[in-house]
């Protein structure tokens, strides 16, 4: 079995988005199923993770600290090897069913060696064109 590959051109596209903060819509194949959203700098999926975790106890406390250190270190080690690639307003879709999550604003990572395929852009949902 040989060993998992990253796709050049989209480790290309991640570390411009880590180095120089743009964003990017995309959907990938990973394992089947794909996973559309928006592409982001690694800083800004770890400072909008930590935000989640701000106002709740001790520990969220803690946890919020820790995730926005590891935006610091991701923002510091842009000239390194890059092995995740960090999508927000994320839908998976699975077949013909809904995506999941179907609402909210969803913070997706995963291994670029797991990424299949991809396509600029990502996938929306149609709006409701009945009129009532």
């Amino acid at each position: 079995m040989s060993e998992a590959t990253k796709d050049n051109i989209l480790e290309f596209f991640v570390k411009a988005s880590n180095k120089h903060g743009f964003e990017l819509d995309i959907s990938l194949l990973v394992n089947g199923a794909i996973v559309s959203g928006t592409m982001v700098a690694a800083k800004e999926y770890f400072e909008n993770l930590s935000e989640s975790f701000e106002d709740g106890s001790d520990l969220s406390q803690e946890l919020s600290n820790q995730l926005a250190q590891a935006g610091e270190s991701a923002e510091s080690n842009n000239d390194g090897e890059t092995h995740f690639i960090h999508l927000k307003n994320t839908r998976v879709y699975c077949g013909d069913s809904k995506p999941t999550p179907s609402k909210g604003k969803i913070l997706w990572r995963g291994k670029l060696s797991e990424v299949d395929s991809f396509f600029l852009g990502k996938i929306s949902e149609p709006k409701n064109t009945n009129k009532k």
